[in-house]
């Protein structure tokens, strides 16, 4: 992380460095501003038509894109994948995805031969395990 910090402002003048950091808080705030009021906008277009639930004020909405990125994945960790892969996971997976996917044409037949002894023979052991367990 320090290397790639170290490489975006290298050759940049401290008063261009402060000025790139207020420019995104100010951008950040921005568009934290405008999600609050589209939020309540959709809402309150939508909602109390449709389901008849109350309009909601601008603090409320901001508060429910807050929980709906708590919820649904974002800054709270929540939810959504890690973005941090590796260029080399990337290009096995587009490489291998045909492959791996090429493979499930034989399925079908491998549950007709085997698939279905094993599974009951996995449903009696744990049959077998719960009787032993109301056993004791």
């Amino acid at each position: 992380m320090k290397k790639s910090l170290k490489h975006k402002f290298r050759g940049k003048s401290p008063v261009q460095i402060v000025g790139m950091v207020i420019l995104g808080i100010i951008a950040v705030v921005g568009l934290m501003i405008l999600f609050g009021f589209v939020i309540m906008w959709l809402w309150n277009w939508l909602m109390p038509t449709i389901f008849g639930l109350p309009m909601l004020s601008y603090w409320q909405a901001v508060g429910l894109f807050a929980l709906s990125k708590c919820l649904l994945g974002g800054m709270c960790g929540g939810g959504g994948g890690s973005k941090k892969r590796s260029k080399k996971h990337d290009w096995d997976c587009k490489n291998n995805s045909k492959t791996e996917f090429s493979k499930w044409k034989y399925y079908d037949q491998f549950w007709k031969e085997e698939g279905d002894a094993h599974f009951q023979e996995f449903v009696a052991k744990q049959t077998e395990q719960k009787e032993t367990l109301n056993r004791e």
